[in-house]
């Protein structure tokens, strides 16, 4: 995919926008996946920011991406209800299974894990969202069964 035309496109439709930085962020990961380093200029100067404001916004906020991330995406809560009901431990078992910390994606590119701070489920910690789905009441076990049934075998428990 072309980035330049991706970004242009999306910079076009946020140019009259106040404060469009965010929705021209928001578009382009949209349409990439993640926010590439080649974007940055081009909507520093679309914008007529700096280079480091662009960056500034995009490392600051957790949503946004600078690398691609995994086939599936798994987000675990780490707010403090979910820590509390069991959280490190969905932190354990997904880190090992992607071999990859948490944060990064597995060494096949098909799992990314990553931690978010409220899914706004705290009554039913501890909770993911897995490719946009939101699941509560989570344990190991669960989270397994979770990934066991994605529909690609990459992503499978180590026998």
């Amino acid at each position: 995919m072309d980035v330049a035309r991706v970004v242009d496109g999306v910079v076009e439709q946020y140019a009259d926008t106040p404060g469009g930085l965010l929705p021209i962020l928001h578009g382009v990961q949209h349409a990439l996946g993640y926010i590439p380093t080649e974007a940055v200029p081009r909507i520093a100067a679309a914008l007529n920011l700096s280079r480091a404001e662009v960056h500034g916004v995009v490392s600051f906020y957790h949503e946004f991406r600078a690398e691609p991330a995994g086939r599936h995406t798994l987000k675990i809560c780490r707010a403090e209800s979910c820590q509390a009901m069991g959280a490190d431990a969905l932190v354990a078992a997904a880190t090992e299974r992607a071999g990859a910390a948490l944060g990064g994606t597995s060494a096949d590119g098909e799992l990314t894990v990553e931690p978010i701070f409220c899914l706004g489920l705290c009554a039913l910690s501890p909770a993911i969202m897995l490719d946009d789905e939101l699941h509560a009441r989570l344990t190991p076990a669960r989270l397994d069964a979770l990934l066991d049934a994605l529909p690609d075998a990459a992503t499978r428990a180590v026998a």
